[in-house]
């Protein structure tokens, strides 16, 4: 099937390359970039008004499947993601049982083939079960296509066995995810340590209990020589960690979520489990430093943690509630509308941090541009639409967001994956 896409506002982040352009899509591929495309085509999209940008490709998103359905399918996680303009999914290995050995691997690629509507990564788990007792079986995970290993929803506490793992995944050319969190200072701590924690009568959880693993991954990082990339970065010493890093020539990318630069603490109204995620919500501070390390590229990616959650388990006081927030479907809206529309990042920066950084920490040639040549994930993005966030038309299971309400601007009209689309917003 050909389809044409016209008159839209194109921005390639790896060529960077922004104007209006058409774009000739088929068999999968971009055919055809130019400013006046006159070939016949099966469908044509009228893009005029929108950015073209290259499919977003989320590396934090746990699908729950298998083993916790309740809370999320491939099927389901794949259907949010095309409504987000998300076309590549690096899915967690803290499922049911844990992702820790190659065939387990292979079998979710070769289900979400199946299932989902988008590509599917599955990570691997640095150690078997997560237990932090033995590493899991990377080599095997690596040959199956998990680009990177992650104990993502807690931290390898054992420092040599890290290490040891830090090794392997450099001999095998995949990355370590880094959850940043010393589980023996949380003490219980369900929120930012502040005076909202004091005033909700909670437990607070301090910068340090992230700061101190950051320092930590990053020293062994460099003693190791792997790809570091730290998840959902949170603090202010965080963005000043990654800064050193990087003044050092040290292999160190990190994340920031949507959740992370656009609320703190201030915005809690409540005691609820929906304002309750891990890494917390933060002070004022350390949101403009996030925003100040995203604009001056020190933070490399945009991601959503997307963690959904039932009902039952979020309903209640965040001392009972468990950790997490979705984000699929609301991180591009949130983006723009939070960082773009103010002046924070241009279109263009928004493009690289969801898209083509991603791409070049997962090392796919193919994915995060808008050139002839590449794989036919795209976006239209239409950034002049205001809505109102609703969480009851999520297509995810998980209904577990702050957001919930909340007016932003920008949305996604079409998502393409392999030329194929998979989304198409009808409100238009």
């Amino acid at each position: 099937m050909k389809i044409l896409i016209q008159n839209g506002h194109v921005l390639d982040p790896e060529s960077k390359t922004e104007g209006i352009y058409d774009i000739l899509v088929e068999e999968k591929k971009i055919v055809k970039v130019a400013e006046h495309i006159t070939d016949a085509a099966d469908k044509v999209i009228d893009a005029k008004g929108c950015f073209v940008m290259p499919g977003f490709i989320d590396l934090h998103v746990h699908l729950r499947d298998p083993g916790l359905e309740y809370k999320e399918t491939l099927k389901t996680g794949g259907d949010a993601a095309a409504r987000g303009g998300v076309t590549t999914i690096c899915a967690m290995p803290n499922t049911k049982p844990v992702i820790d050995t190659e065939e387990k691997v292979r079998q979710v690629h070769e289900r979400a083939k199946k299932e989902s509507k988008v590509h599917v990564i599955q990570l691997g788990a640095i150690t078997v079960g997560q237990a932090g007792e033995e590493l899991a079986d990377i080599v095997g995970m690596a040959k199956a296509g998990c680009h990177a290993i992650s104990e993502d929803g807690k931290s390898v506490m054992n420092a040599s066995l890290y290490r040891k793992a830090m090794k392997i995944a450099k001999e095998q050319g995949i990355a370590i995810f880094a959850h940043c969190e010393d589980i023996t200072m949380v003490e219980g701590g369900v929120m930012h340590a502040d005076k909202k924690a004091e005033t909700l009568g909670l437990k607070g959880i301090t910068n340090a209990v992230e700061d101190v693993i950051v320092a930590r991954d990053i020293l062994l990082a460099k003693e190791t020589g792997v790809r570091l990339h730290l998840c959902h970065c949170s603090t202010e010493d965080s963005v000043k960690l990654v800064r050193a890093a990087k003044k050092e020539g040290l292999p160190v990318t990190a994340e920031v979520c949507p959740h992370h630069f656009t609320m703190t603490t201030g915005d809690i109204t409540e005691d609820h489990g929906n304002f309750k995620m891990n890494p917390p919500l933060r002070g004022k501070s350390d949101v403009e430093a996030l925003k100040a390390g995203l604009k001056e590229d020190i933070m490399d990616v945009i991601a959503t943690d997307h963690a959904p959650h039932s009902e039952e388990e979020k309903n209640k006081s965040m001392k009972e509630a468990v950790f997490g927030i979705v984000g699929l479907e609301t991180m591009a809206s949130l983006t723009y509308t939070e960082l773009v529309d103010t002046g924070v990042l241009t279109p263009m920066q928004m493009a690289e941090k969801t898209s083509y950084y991603p791409a070049k920490i997962l090392g796919l040639q193919d994915k995060g541009a808008v050139s002839e040549g590449k794989i036919a994930d795209l976006v239209i993005f239409d950034p002049n639409r205001e809505y109102i966030i609703d969480k009851n038309t999520f297509f995810s299971k998980g209904k577990n967001t702050p957001f919930d309400g909340w007016k932003v601007k920008g949305d996604v009209r079409y998502t393409l994956v392999d030329g194929t689309i998979v989304y198409e917003n009808t409100s238009y």
